[in-house]
């Protein structure tokens, strides 16, 4: 193998072989800085434990700290950097792995008479430093859980630093503006300096988390930010929780940045604009541009060049063979060492800042046997037992998904596990909700860090649903009844009865009242004997009765009769009933609520054998709301529901005969908020209209002789549904 170049450095910069000697003497005064450092100061010892629930990291170093060190963080990825000034890596080593908790690792960089300690998190998280005498605390506030088990890696201990800090702060203002090169900047005031941020991309949009933190009314808003002419459109400030959400919605392709400075977090958003230069159309290139010409130049000589220019160590096995002719002009080098790799068909190992260069076919065969040693390895690395404890979820559940197995390949069914290895084993104890679990320490990781994801609490979510039935009716009747009769020859011309007397006006509803009049009482004639046009109105609406008034003309003297009946009725109702069922249960668990009747009938069937049979069968009549709640990352709900209500309208020969009202769907709401998913509306009127022929159609006097019945009824279901996201400790109304 062939060593191209290596020198030391932190960043890439240009190094012409004319200014070696400078470089070395540079070399010489960094050495001779560090051991002016050693003499002032070192540090000892990293280590990491937990304390009040919160992770807590122990640096311990030679000399009292006069002060706090200089610190900064980074969101994405998630890291603290803590400076100390006049001091050396006494430790002896450069990277501590300490796999605890949200703590990853600890890399203790050592340059320019200082020493630099880089925290690497799973995620962003406030924090909290004091120093107490040679011994600095850094405080990592999580959020209450169970504290895993400490690692058996370097530095893992428990010790005790004080109180933690709790409690949320409010965020003071929320900003945006047009920065350079039409960037959209996002800057918010934070109420606490070590407030953690959480960002992460969704979709074309930014979402961006800040914990433990709450939102004054006056900053709950969405802010239009078309205008700026930046790739962001609109900016969305919401309270989720124990969080501040900031849902950043982008347009086209764009990065992003973020940097935190004291009490004020800033987000960049710009564009990515198509670069000239770049001769691939890939992943964005950062490297120093860089021109190359040449003519038939051997490979490794040209490999040798990006060793100068980057400052990266480059090695190259003795396969790389071959030359190259190629000119590129202000370049980005690593785009510049992509295309020289593609054009030979190589590949490369990079660790730190060592790069090997080996033929892909030769790199991708190691990686082979690499995994070969790995399986062989794990088949011979000795078994341990891990107990896990469970919180929140089943430990059934949980051993059922570990032993979960899935077909592949090649149609021979084999089975592999996704979590365990083949010599694993998982064993649930549901008494003590514990989770045994055997197998080699690579896979037990895998596992702790699945239980860690998956062991945490559901969030509540109350349903609730509103059928509203409104009913709406209006009728009006009129009708006519006209009657007359000549009493001469019934009663005039007998002996005994007298003819003659003043004429006399009776009002009745029939000739009974009349006769009675005439003292002819013992010989009543009833309307129904006398009436020549019969249109009365119809007997009800509604089931009401229908009012009449009657009028009847009477004159002794003629003995003649004349009988008018008028019947009208007006009819309006209004009507509304509302049923509300509500109901609470956790994320992605399906549950129902109901009441009403259970109804049983029996009915007639043919079985297989051809035998008829009686059967009894049982159908629901009641109001039922069955759902099951999806919270998505965005603080909306979403729902698959199904409700009904089914009423008992009556019985015939086949059985039971249902009113059925029902719903089933799915939509997305916004917590707290109310959604009519469905409506039925129904409306009918009905004008009639009776009349004699000829004479109903005679202006005024033909409503004499016609009826009249109008009826309108209107019926509506209306079904709304409200979910709300229960938080923790919230009790159900």
């Amino acid at each position: 193998m062939t060593f191209a170049h290596r020198s030391p450095g932190d960043a890439p910069q240009r190094r012409p072989q004319g200014r070696r000697w400078v470089s070395f003497a540079l070399a010489a005064a960094v050495v001779l800085a560090s051991g002016w450092a050693q003499a002032q100061g070192a540090i000892r010892s990293v280590s990491a434990g937990f304390s009040s629930g919160n992770e807590v990291i122990r640096i311990e170093t030679t000399e009292p700290l006069k002060a706090l060190p200089a610190a900064f963080t980074i969101q994405t990825p998630a890291r603290i950097a803590l400076d100390f000034p006049a001091t050396t890596n006494a430790t002896g080593q450069g990277l501590i792995e300490i796999n605890q908790g949200n703590l990853r690792s600890v890399n203790v960089i050592e340059a320019g008479g200082r020493t630099r300690l880089v925290l690497n998190l799973n995620r962003a998280v406030p924090y909290d430093t004091q120093v107490q005498g040679n011994v600095l605390f850094v405080t990592l506030q999580n959020p209450p859980a169970a504290a895993p088990a400490a690692s058996a890696g370097v530095g893992a201990m428990t010790f005790d630093s004080g109180p933690a800090v709790s409690g949320t702060t409010a965020l003071n203002d929320i900003d945006f503006r047009r920065g350079e090169d039409s960037a959209g900047r996002l800057i918010v005031e934070l109420g606490n300096p070590q407030t953690g941020v959480d960002i992460r991309p969704q979709g074309r949009n930014l979402v961006v988390e800040f914990l433990r933190t709450s939102l004054p009314e006056g900053l709950r808003r969405r802010l239009d930010v078309t205008d700026f002419g930046t790739p962001v459109r609109t900016v969305t400030a919401t309270q989720t929780g124990d969080r501040v959400r900031l849902l950043v919605e982008n347009t086209g392709e764009w990065e992003h940045s973020a940097y935190q400075s004291d009490n004020q977090f800033v987000l960049e958003v710009r564009a990515l604009k198509p670069d000239p230069n770049r001769l691939v159309q890939g992943p964005k290139y950062s490297g120093e541009k860089l021109s190359l010409n040449f003519q038939n130049i051997d490979v490794r000589s040209l490999l040798q060049v990006i060793a100068d220019f980057t400052n990266f160590n480059i090695i190259t096995t003795d396969t790389v063979q071959g030359n190259l002719t190629l000119r590129l002009k202000d370049v980005p080098w690593d785009q510049a060492l992509d295309i020289i790799l593609e054009a030979k068909q190589l590949g490369m190992a990079k660790t730190g800042n060592v790069i090997r260069v080996a033929p892909k076919k030769e790199l991708d065969a190691e990686a082979l046997a690499q995994r070969e040693v790995t399986k062989k390895l794990e088949d011979l690395e000795p078994l341990r037992t891990e107990v896990f404890r469970l919180n929140f979820a089943k430990a059934e559940e949980v051993v059922k998904t570990l032993k979960d197995a899935t077909a592949s390949g090649g149609g021979n069914n084999q089975l592999t596990n996704r979590l365990l290895s083949t010599r694993g084993s998982a064993i649930a104890d549901m008494r003590t909700n514990q989770v045994f679990v055997t197998d080699v320490p690579g896979r037990l990781e895998s596992v702790r860090d699945y239980i860690r994801r998956v062991d945490s609490p559901k969030r509540q979510v109350m349903i609730q649903a509103r059928l509203v039935e409104a009913r709406e009716g209006f009728g009006r009747a009129l009708g006519v009844r006209l009657g007359g009769a000549d009493l001469r020859s019934i009663r005039g011309g007998d002996a005994g009865y007298s003819i003659g007397g003043g004429n006399r006006v009776a009002i009745a509803g029939s000739y009974d009242a009349i006769t009675a009049t005439t003292m002819e009482s013992s010989a009543p004639l009833t309307s129904q004997n006398t009436n020549f046009v019969n249109l009365p109105a119809r007997t009800s609406i509604n089931n009401t009765d229908i009012p009449r008034i009657a009028l009847s003309l009477f004159s002794p003297s003629a003995n003649r009769f004349l009988n008018l009946e008028l019947s009208a009725l007006e009819s309006d109702n209004n009507g509304r009933i509302i049923s509300s069922p509500k109901i609470v249960t956790s994320d992605l668990n399906k549950a129902a609520i109901k009441q009403g009747d259970q109804l049983r009938f029996l009915q007639r069937r043919t079985n297989a054998q051809g035998q008829t049979e009686d059967v009894i069968v049982t159908i629901d009549a009641n109001l039922l709301l069955e759902v099951t709640p999806q919270i998505t990352p965005s603080g909306k709900v979403l729902l698959a529901l199904k409700a009904t209500k089914n009423q008992l309208t009556g019985i015939t020969s086949a059985g039971p005969q249902l009113a059925v009202k029902e719903v089933e769907t799915e939509v997305m709401v916004d917590n707290g908020g109310t959604v009519m998913i469905g409506g039925i509306f129904e409306q009918e009127e009905t004008n009639n209209v009776d009349k004699v022929p000829v004479l109903g159609d005679v202006p005024v006097l033909g409503n004499l002789f016609k009826t009249r019945n109008n009826t309108s009824s209107k019926r509506e279901l209306l079904i709304f549904v409200t979910p709300v996201v229960l938080d923790e400790g919230t009790v159900a109304q």
